[in-house]
């Protein structure tokens, strides 16, 4: 009687062990989608675009005739072959003319989610930002705006794609081009394992992943990195706790002018950030390990330990899309 009772005793024990494991799993997974949620079908003014507008866009993107000397295409800074995380893992990148920008190229994946665009929010929207890079003398370098409808107006393809897309009358301007862009990169959706557990899939994250969530969110970094992009939607100040090392790049104040947005920039989205490294608006910080790391201290002034620091990276692993290579088709 004795041994069957203490049989009965551990099961119970285990029983009640695990109730608790799965109140806290579902308090935590109440807490995420208060904090976060999940990314939408479809991003903002995607429900205008049309079959023809977006593989006009996907032809314009991938096309290197919108460089000056047709050395590059969007998809050269932006990448979505080889299962980029739509970016080139490069700190800075250089130009069609080989000089380096200034900042760190944002993945263009999911973009269209956030408040507005470029690391200091100088761009309302996709269609604003498709057209900076082709006229920025240091990326594409194009000298004008009538210069690009000149080159792709005398492409004949594109006189076919254009009609079809915006109706046979229409020309082919740099309006057009743009908004077919802006098309294209609004399917540019991710999806990812924490949306999966979020939606009540136990076993999307593991145990660690789960660690790395409770202690993104205890520890602050959700006040910032939040919403579906957890980032995406707020400018903040780059050392708002602890100042950072480079102080050359004064962020959103060369728009504003104000001297008050010196040092904002856009807090960046957080999807698929694993793909995308180095890190920061300056690309500074090479792992996802030292990003962390540096977040903590220079905007939580918290000095997160290693194992802190390995739970979060673990659960920022999570957010990596499903299939790296889900946009090699397109790019071919």
């Amino acid at each position: 009687m004795i041994r069957t009772g203490r049989i009965f005793l551990a099961v119970a024990l285990v029983l009640l062990s695990a109730g608790s494991i799965q109140a806290d799993e579902n308090a935590l997974r109440q807490q995420a989608q208060a904090r976060f949620g999940v990314l939408p079908a479809q991003m903002p003014g995607a429900q205008n675009d049309t079959p023809e507008l977006v593989e006009l866009g996907r032809q314009l993107y991938f096309d290197k005739a919108l460089s000056i000397n047709h050395s590059q295409s969007c998809n050269t800074c932006h990448r979505l072959d080889g299962g980029r995380g739509g970016d080139d893992n490069n700190k800075t990148s250089p130009g069609a003319k080989g000089i380096l920008g200034a900042r760190n190229a944002p993945t263009v994946l999911n973009a269209g989610f956030a408040f507005a665009q470029f690391w200091d929010g100088r761009a309302a929207d996709l269609v604003e930002q498709a057209k900076g890079p082709i006229l920025n003398p240091v990326e594409m370098a194009m000298p004008s705006a009538a210069a690009v409808e000149q080159r792709i107006s005398a492409m004949p393809d594109y006189q076919e794609a254009f009609a079809k897309a915006f109706g046979s009358d229409a020309a082919i301007s740099f309006d057009h081009i743009a908004q077919a862009i802006a098309a294209f990169e609004r399917t540019l959706i991710t999806h990812d394992r924490f949306d999966q557990w979020q939606r009540g899939d136990d076993s999307a994250l593991s145990a660690q992943e789960q660690r790395g969530l409770q202690a993104f969110i205890s520890s602050g970094c959700v006040d910032c990195h939040n919403g579906p992009l957890l980032g995406g939607q707020k400018y903040k100040k780059m050392g708002l706790i602890n100042p950072y090392a480079n102080t050359k790049d004064k962020g959103r104040m060369a728009v504003t002018g104000d001297p008050e947005d010196a040092y904002f920039f856009k807090v960046p989205t957080l999807r698929n950030v694993a793909l995308t490294a180095p890190y920061f608006h300056d690309g500074e910080a090479a792992s996802l390990q030292e990003a962390v790391k540096k977040m903590g201290w220079l905007q939580l002034g918290r000095k997160l330990n290693e194992s802190q620091v390995a739970d979060i990276v673990a659960f920022l692993n999570s957010l990596s899309m499903e299939n790296p290579g889900k946009f090699q088709a397109i790019s071919e």
